[in-house]
């Protein structure tokens, strides 16, 4: 692979850029536009060293990480051992942690996740794994972790370290207050760590306390260190480590007084750098349409201002005196922002017919557009847009939804056992009913490590899609026009999901074939590139690539959505819907017909609020932004951004 047009050898060697020298970062770290090229990298990185080790006759000693940060590099891995003949057997490895107590059999260990996702498709001979027992007693762990040290420094430490950070700024499960020599040890977890880890044990509820971690001192130990972060989520925590000070409040600042540690960003984790952020404050920019708006919207934050009450005093205190030498005065300037986002204002997402377009999002011709709603889950479209889908449908606009998933493992058993219940009880003996009971019998009798069977899953699957037809005949869309696409790659059964396939893009392209639409909607959640909302983007765009030289796509535009959790920045938008608080409550009220994702839904995330509240909250924000900027007034917003595929 090729990174800055040059080949390179690791991630080491690839330069941050322009801004190498930056005066604010304080770690070495490289960003890419792709988090699989990332991670191909890292894992070439790590396949060198093996074989370089391999040829000196030497172990090579790995500390490996967990999480869905280095999943694409194990993958990697394991298509280099398949296809390039790489050998694991001078490997020897040490992972950074494990749950205390945690059965290494449960499919919550980390045992469990690293035989999964790596050491079961490898020839790394068995006795030269290492992962901390969290099966011993409470009064064997001093001991143990003192033995753990000592293996370690018996290989000759470590040669690399593969870490992930958490939102704490966490490295291994070394919370907040951790100690910069730290070792090997039992550590009570940090609450938010907790809640980042709630959706993989179907609650906060059944997620460990403790655990037991490599020290933050035993990771400094490491001759390399390499640190993935992927998305928006990280995106606060990775600027306050590599541009804070160093903190035991944050123990990934440690990293800071390690001679040879790179953090590998996608651009999302990297995006509140300050090179990338604020380039300007860095070096010298190119003033594109885009960075300016990026800059106007910066310094009004910045300032507390509106936009036509920048001075010019208000860009050259601040770093802009590049772009007002440029411009020649914030008055005009200052104009020509204030149109641009006025511009992306619109009550009319599917065009305004017979009305000048030139200046508006979206164009009037077709008056009356055929669209495709694309919803991850049986309830993302009405969470994340519901007042544009309600307004598309209210202004004529032929409206398709299409659920990518059944989204049937975040249906509770207490709530299927409710319905299946309700439906025995209406139902007359016969054979619907003995498959009741065999159901009923599923939930019941389910074990810890153990996926629901078939009729469980077809059970919560039948509840979700019966909630999302409650709601979109509120929306008065007609059934025939929601679709339940059921994509294979997530019918697992549990948290893990398959790759998409092929089978998965066929069946989107197959819709938008048939509906031919002026417009798609999609889901542009981009923090976890292993997650469900990633692979149903993935299989959007991959079919719309496909569908590309059709006559009928020349005029489709692709729009995307954000999730319940996180928003368009401003600069990014194309398309800005308002909301009065009548339309607010239309878009509360079918919400709740998802009545098995409230109170006490399994995949809460870090959010412990309803999914209401959050996307209410978030489209109020929105608005607000936009008002403090000195434009429209509204109760609320939704954001689009266009996507040229």
């Amino acid at each position: 692979m090729k990174t800055n047009s040059e080949e390179v050898k690791s991630v080491k060697h690839v330069k941050v850029g322009t801004y190498e020298h930056s005066r604010f970062e304080k770690i070495h770290n490289v960003i890419f536009k792709k988090s699989s090229k990332a991670s191909y990298l890292v894992a070439k990185e790590i396949a060198d060293l093996i074989r370089t080790k391999d040829s000196k006759g030497e172990k090579c000693v790995l500390g490996l990480a967990t999480g869905s940060s280095p999943i694409r590099v194990y993958e990697e891995l394991i298509m280099m051992h398949k296809e390039e003949g790489l050998s694991f057997k001078n490997v020897v490895t040490f992972n950074l942690d494990e749950y205390f107590p945690m059965n290494p059999e449960s499919i919550h260990s980390y045992h469990y996740f690293m035989h999964e996702n790596l050491f079961d498709h490898i020839d790394i001979p068995k006795d030269q794994i290492h992962i901390p027992d969290g099966t011993i007693s409470q009064d064997e762990v001093n001991d143990y972790c003192a033995a753990y040290e000592e293996k370690i420094a018996s290989h000759g430490g470590l040669d690399f370290q593969l870490l992930g950070i958490g939102r704490t700024g966490h490295i291994g499960f070394n919370e907040p207050g951790s100690h910069f020599n730290s070792v090997t040890r039992s550590i009570t977890l940090d609450q938010l760590t907790r809640e980042d880890a709630a959706s993989s044990f179907l609650g906060i509820e059944n997620v460990p306390k403790k655990a037991i971690t490599m020290g933050v001192g035993t990771v400094n130990n490491a001759k390399r260190i390499v640190l993935l972060a992927w998305g928006h989520k990280k995106a606060e925590i990775v600027k306050r480590t590599i541009e804070g000070e160093e903190s035991a409040q944050i123990p990934a600042t440690y990293l800071q007084d390690h001679p040879n540690t790179t953090f590998v960003l996608d651009e999302e984790a990297a995006s509140l750098l300050t090179r990338v952020e604020s380039p300007w404050l860095v070096d010298a920019v190119e003033w594109t349409e885009p960075m300016i708006k990026r800059a106007v919207v910066w310094l009004c934050d910045k300032v507390e201002k509106s936009i036509l009450r920048l001075t010019d005093k208000d860009f050259n205190e601040n770093g802009l005196a590049s772009l007002l030498a440029e411009k020649g005065s914030s008055y005009e300037l200052n104009i020509e922002m204030f149109n641009q986002l006025q511009h992306t204002i619109t009550g009319w997402p599917g065009g305004k017919p017979n009305a000048d377009d030139t200046n508006r999002p979206e164009r009037k011709s077709p008056a009356k557009k055929r669209v495709i709603i694309f919803s991850p889950h049986p309830d993302d479209d009405v969470i994340s847009m519901g007042g544009t889908f309600d307004r598309l449908v209210q202004q004529g606009h032929e409206v398709h939804i299409a659920y990518q998933t059944s989204g049937n493992i975040a249906v509770s058993n207490a709530d299927a056992l409710k319905f299946a219940e309700v439906a025995m009880d209406f139902l007359p003996e016969g054979s619907e009913l003995e498959k009741l009971k065999e159901t009923i019998s599923g939930i019941n009798e389910k074990k810890e490590n153990e996926i629901d069977p078939l009729s469980v899953r077809e059970l919560k699957g039948l509840i979700r899609k019966r909630e999302s037809i409650a709601a979109t005949r509120y929306f008065d869309v007609p059934d025939e026009q929601v679709h339940f696409l059921n994509l294979p790659f997530y019918e697992t059964g549990a948290v893990k999901k398959s790759p998409l396939g092929k089978e998965d893009i066929d069946i989107v392209k197959n819709l938008i074939a048939d509906v031919k639409p002026h417009q798609v909607y999609a889901a542009g959640d981009l923090a976890d590139p292993h997650g469900t909302h990633k692979v149903c983007l993935d299989a959007v765009f991959k079919a719309m690539a496909e569908l590309k030289p059709e006559p009928y796509m020349a005029d489709c535009w692709l729009w995307l959505y954000r999730g319940a959790w996180h928003e368009w920045e401003i600069h990014e938008i194309d398309m800005a819907v308002p909301m009065s608080p009548d339309q607010v409550l239309r878009k509360r009220k079918a919400i709740f017909f998802h009545q098995t994702q409230k109170d006490g839904v399994l995949f809460q995330g870090e959010d412990l609020r309803e999914f209401w509240v959050r996307a209410e909250d978030r489209n109020k924000k929105t608005a607000a932004h936009y008002r403090n900027l000195g434009l429209s007034d509204y109760a609320a917003m939704e954001a689009f951004k266009r996507f040229d595929y």
